[in-house]
């Protein structure tokens, strides 16, 4: 059976020739959180969690079974297939699962992709790192869930996901500079610290890259915003690494990292989209047991 779910923008589900995407905030809710623990239980507890934090109503546990429901009548219009819902959307012992294939789930697509990525850093294909890298990345439409109200646990891992994005971003670059690849990066690197200016990683890349490209006054002028700007904002100095290589830059006499690499190394980047929008454990102690 042939699933479409993508939660990194905002939520889309579609199964055999329609969707099945509730227009009812709280029904909303409980598909994101399914699909995110696609192939486990989701419990009671928790999607109750997510629905009223801490203060559920006494009719907490009915109604979260009706939102099931209404999401499985979906999936049946959806399948055209009465009773075809309850066999995606299952019934567990103390909560219900989402049971689809993981790679119908661009979540978990990007999971897998970025652990390709890291792992071929991790033996020193950069090549492969960044193609990975890349396609994990290239899953995302926009802010994760933006049509989504979300409580605390969906809003936990948006935050978290958010993050994963960045550190892989990050990881694509270091890649791509490794390969030779400076002045394609540099347009990308000058969107990513206008729109971080307080992430140094982002900054560090783009000062080498501008001085493997030759313009060196451009990486110490790069050093220089980060700096004025760490200062207004924190009150704080640059790090010890960005203080090293603006000392290496200017010395132009550096550490390997700021050399200029050899022509031969370039090549074309991996698709990707520098300004594109890049699971954690959803169980929590057993809840009510559903009853249908």
């Amino acid at each position: 059976m042939q699933m479409d779910i993508a939660l990194l923008g905002p939520l889309q589900a579609q199964a055999g020739g329609g969707t099945f995407v509730p227009t009812a905030a709280k029904p909303r809710q409980i598909l994101a959180l399914l699909a995110l623990g696609a192939g486990r239980m989701v419990t009671v507890s928790t999607l109750m969690t997510e629905l009223w934090e801490d203060a559920p109503p006494p009719s907490a546990t009915t109604t979260v079974q009706t939102y099931v429901l209404q999401i499985r009548k979906g999936l049946d219009a959806a399948l055209g297939e009465p009773g075809a819902g309850k066999s995606v959307l299952a019934t567990r012992y103390g909560g219900y699962s989402l049971d689809v294939p993981l790679e119908q789930v661009d979540v978990h697509a990007f999971e897998q992709f970025a652990e390709e990525g890291r792992a071929a850093a991790g033996r020193g294909d950069t090549e492969a790192a960044s193609r990975a890298l890349a396609r994990a990345l290239g899953l995302w439409r926009g802010a994760p869930l933006t049509d989504v109200r979300r409580g605390p646990v969906l809003q936990r891992e948006v935050v978290r996901l958010n993050e994963v994005r960045l550190s892989l971003l990050d990881a694509r670059i270091e890649a791509d500079l490794e390969r030779g690849l400076h002045s394609d990066l540099l347009g990308e690197l000058t969107a990513l610290t206008a729109a971080h200016p307080l992430n140094e990683n982002f900054w560090a890349h783009l000062m080498t890259a501008l001085y493997r490209t030759g313009q060196r006054w451009r990486a110490l002028e790069a050093y220089r915003r980060l700096r004025d700007t760490l200062v207004e904002e924190l009150g704080l100095e640059p790090s010890s690494r960005l203080r090293r290589l603006h000392q290496a830059i200017l010395s132009a006499d550096g550490p390997d990292h700021t050399r200029p690499a050899p022509a031969a190394r370039r090549g074309k980047p991996a698709a990707r989209d520098a300004l594109q929008w890049p699971t954690a454990a959803l169980l929590a102690p057993p809840g009510p047991l559903p009853t249908r």
